[in-house]
This record gives structure tokens, C-alpha cells and sequence, in this order.
């Protein structure tokens, strides 16, 4: 962390600190659904609030497009943060209009919590205007930023403010570069990569990343199936992208060019259709039947994964191997999650995943918990992968 000051590196006592975070939870009819982002929030306000600081709290939530949207109103979010923080009164500014953010910031005390009303229902958030990032550094004296999952945005809150306060990385958003550094920057070799979900096309910047970076790259989930069809197999109904088989083909020499040893499936768990009560089965990747699917890697891939995870000591994992949330399409990533688990709990190693269907899919498989890092970011994660500089990650720099 030498890039960046933390809160080690600032004396926060008395003054007012604008915490950056990421506040942007699911809801249902303005219910919180997962407030899983809420309760990291509540860690950061803790140090600042017990350390003496007065803050000023500030997020995003969903895509209002410049307008006052009130089913993205944060008000929710401000009962929900006082629970955590056990009853500790929240001041919510309900909008942007008049001197309401400045009058209230100017009479907060020590000890004491402001959250702004949403970011992105001023239109000079998005657009990093610097009108807006100067009215915001107003409010405060110290700049923390701790959402590392906004990081890959060039918004007001994000790169606008840093370069007017004194800035530095909080508790989250240290540890989630340290974990990151530790991961693919100096990681322990052999290191093993797992990526699923969809579609090459979207995670391609990754690909290309990684197989420059790691020993081992596992390919599940329906992208595999592009892969098979670059190597002539039939892949049946299963979801595929034809298109980029071209592209496939060249990650694949890419690999063999660099020494990364690529895993793609060598059996699959088929399906007529993706429900819970399909009959399915496995079968030989060349054997899939024309009017089925692939919903998941078999068990002889998922054998072969967790045996190139077994002489690996770094594991980094974005995307799921199968359709997870239709059991029993589940198993091949169950299966590879617990071993990665299993490992990593005996400390024979470090593993890191990302990604919101990542995180999903390790919860279900109650192996979550033992990863030595599982990050909340979803496209910041995917850019960090693909190897790019954030944003506000480089405005953190000293």
C-alpha cells in the first residue's frame, strides 16, 4: 500500500471526513433486499466515528440519470446503516436543492453522521463536473474513499474530489487492493484462473490479461461452449456465441504461447431445458445430443479442475462453471468452490473471486466464507482483471 495513504496515515480526530461509499443495494418496493454493502459501510463509519471524526456519508444508488428519482432515493438505506451502527442517529439530506448538503455538513458534530441524498441524482456526478466535485470537497476536510467497486467510474465522487482534499483508501478499499496485489500482481506460483459465466465477448480483456499472468486458466460455464466449437465439437442447443469462434481459437494459441495451461470441459451436464425439474445426465462433450443443452461442467471436468487446483497456490475465480441457481447444474461448481474452500482454510492457499454471480454461487456452495478474499465489485473487479488502471484508484495515488 505504499501507492496510497490509508487511515493509518491521517489524523482524522475533530475533522470532518466525505466517506465515498458503495451504498448502491438491491430493493424491492424500496425494501432492502441485501444489505450486505450496508454492513461494510457500518465497519468504515465506526473507526471514523470512535477515532473523533464528524462524516459526511456519500453514495450512488441505481442509474437515476441526473433527476431526483425517489424510488432511488438513499432514505431507506439511512434507516437500515443507524440498525447496524446499533441506533445511532443518521441525518439524511433528502435532496440537492438550496444549501440543505451545506448547511447540514456545517453543523455536524464529532461522533455524528451525514448521509447525502443519492450522487447521481446531480447530473454533475456522472459527468464529473467539477462544479459539483468542488461543492461536494466543500462539505469536508478529509477525503476516504472505500468503495473499491465504483473505482473503474470517472465520477465527481470518485476522481473530482480526491484532488481537492487530502485523500486516502479506507479499511475496504485497502484490504481489497492488498488482497488484489497478493492475487495477480505478486502472487505465490503455481496460479490457477477460473472464469465462467456467459460470454467470451464480454469477459475477452480478461482472457487475453490472464493468460499472460497465470499458470493454469479453467473455462467453464457457457463460455466453454464457444471454446468447443473453436475445437469442431457439436455443442447442441447449448449457449454459444458461433461468432467468436475465431477469437477462441486465438486465445487458445495464445495460451500454449505463454505456458498457460488451459482446462476446458471434457464432459458436460445436459438438459432439454434450464428448471430445477429437468432430467439431465453427463455426457462426453463430443456426445451431446442435437436438441439438448450444456448446463454444467460434468463431473470428470470438475475432477480434472480440482486436480490442477491441488498443485496451485494462488486462485483467482470470476464467473461460475454451470447455470448454479437450477440444481442440480449446481455440482461442478459446488464441487470446485469447497475444494478451492477446503485449501484455502488449511492455508495450503490464497484465493480470490469477484464478480456478483461469483459471489452468488460461493455463497450457495457455503464456501464463501473460507476464500481468503471474495470481492462485493462486480465491474471494477472485471476491469482489474483485464488489467487497467482505475480510475479512482489512480486519483488515491501519492
Amino acid at each position: 500500500m505504499t501507492e496510497f495513504k490509508s487511515l493509518d496515515d491521517i489524523d482524522f480526530a475533530g475533522k470532518r471526513v466525505f466517506l465515498r461509499a458503495d451504498l448502491n443495494v438491491p430493493m424491492n418496493n424500496r425494501a432492502i433486499t441485501d444489505a450486505a454493502r450496508i454492513t461494510e459501510a457500518a465497519v468504515a463509519l465506526r473507526e471514523l466515528l470512535d477515532g473523533g471524526a464528524a462524516v459526511v456519508l456519500a453514495s450512488h444508488l441505481g442509474r437515476p440519470k441526473g433527476k431526483a428519482v425517489p424510488e432511488f432515493s438513499l432514505r431507506p438505506v439511512a434507516a437500515q446503516l443507524a440498525g447496524e451502527l446499533g441506533g445511532a442517529a443518521i441525518e439524511f439530506v433528502d435532496g440537492w436543492g438550496g444549501s440543505r448538503p451545506e448547511d447540514a455538513a456545517a453543523a455536524l458534530q464529532p461522533g455524528e453522521v451525514l448521509l447525502l441524498e443519492n450522487l447521481r441524482f446531480e447530473p454533475g456526478e456522472e459527468a464529473n463536473d467539477p462544479a459539483f466535485a468542488a461543492r461536494l470537497a466543500a462539505l469536508a476536510d478529509i477525503y476516504v474513499d472505500d468503495a473499491f467497486s465504483c473505482a473503474h467510474r470517472a465520477h465527481a465522487s470518485i476522481i473530482g474530489v480526491p484532488g481537492l482534499l487530502p485523500a486516502a483508501a479506507g479499511r475496504l478499499m485497502q484490504k481489497e487492493l492488498e488482497a488484489l496485489k497478493a492475487a495477480l500482481e505478486e502472487p505465490e506460483h503455481p496460479v490457477a484462473a477460473i472464469v465462467g459465466g456467459n460470454k467470451i465477448s464480454t469477459k475477452l480483456g480478461v482472457l487475453e490479461n490472464l493468460i499472460a499472468k497465470v499458470d493454469h486458466l479453467l473455462i467453464g460455464g457457457a463460455m466453454a461452449h464457444t471454446f468447443l466449437l473453436a475445437d469442431g465439437i457439436d455443442v447442441g442447443r447449448s449457449l454459444a456465441e458461433p461468432e467468436m469462434v475465431d477469437t477462441a481459437r486465438r486465445i487458445i494459441d495464445a495460451a500454449n504461447g505463454n505456458g498457460c495451461r488451459l482446462t476446458l470441459p471434457t464432459d458436460v451436464r445436459v438438459a432439454a431445458e434450464l428448471a430445477e425439474t429437468a432430467d439431465s445426465k453427463a455426457v462426453s462433450v463430443d456426445a451431446i445430443p442435437d436438441r439438448m443443452m450444456a448446463l454444467d461442467i460434468g463431473p470428470k471436468t470438475a475432477a480434472a479442475m480440482n486436480a490442477v487446483i491441488t498443485q496451485c497456490r494462488t486462485v483467482i475465480w470470476n464467473g461460475p462453471l454451470g447455470a448454479f441457481e437450477f440444481p442440480p447444474f449446481d455440482s461442478g461448481t459446488n464441487s470446485v468452490a469447497r475444494l478451492v474452500a477446503e485449501r484455502t482454510r488449511s492455508g495450503a492457499l490464497k484465493s480470490i473471486a469477484g464478480g456478483g454471480d461469483t459471489m452468488a454461487a460461493l455463497v450457495q456452495a457455503r464456501a464463501a466464507a473460507d476464500f481468503s478474499y471474495v470481492s462485493l465489485a462486480g465491474g471494477a473487479f472485471l476491469e482489474w482483471l483485464q488489467g487497467r488502471e482505475l480510475p479512482g484508484i489512480a486519483a488515491l495515488k501519492t
